[in-house]
């Protein structure tokens, strides 16, 4: 069974590893590294976010009629995540170890933060709205991947 929230939640999972590489990257000081792993980590959260809000959050909004609910907050988040992306983008381009761990660390309690959400409320609601199509979706976004 591969359904939306095992496949998102794994998703998850490849951008939390990617973004561990980047912060020990910077921590070492190693900024080659640091600035391959923040492209790497870009790439694959900007994908992420693409798959949610171009294709699950729009469904889910379909099914349950609910615009204003849990995806409006995600794509809030969303932003957020996306202004902390651009300062870990300066501060790695300045070699600036200091304020990529800093940013880093608050990047990090949001991205938890947010993605707790979605595994445990979000994803769940879009595999009970999507009832038996929940796997086909979810092969859908995969495919996407």
């Amino acid at each position: 069974m591969s359904d939306v929230t095992t496949f998102m939640s794994g998703e998850h999972r490849r951008c939390d590893d990617l973004f561990a590489a980047l912060e020990a990257a910077a921590g070492e000081g190693n900024w080659d590294a640091a600035a391959a792993g923040l492209e790497a980590y870009l790439d694959g959260m900007t994908h992420h976010f693409e798959i949610e809000e171009t294709q699950l959050f729009p469904e889910f909004e379909r099914l349950t009629g609910m615009a204003m609910g849990p995806t409006r907050i995600m794509r809030m988040e969303h932003e957020q995540m996306r202004g902390l992306f651009e300062e870990l983008r300066t501060a790695v381009a300045a070699h600036d170890e200091e304020t990529v761990l800093g940013v880093a660390d608050t990047l990090n309690v949001l991205m938890q933060q947010h993605n707790l959400k979605e595994e445990e409320i979000l994803y769940p609601m879009a595999d009970q709205a999507l009832g038996d199509g929940a796997d086909a979706f979810a092969r859908q976004l995969g495919a996407e991947a």
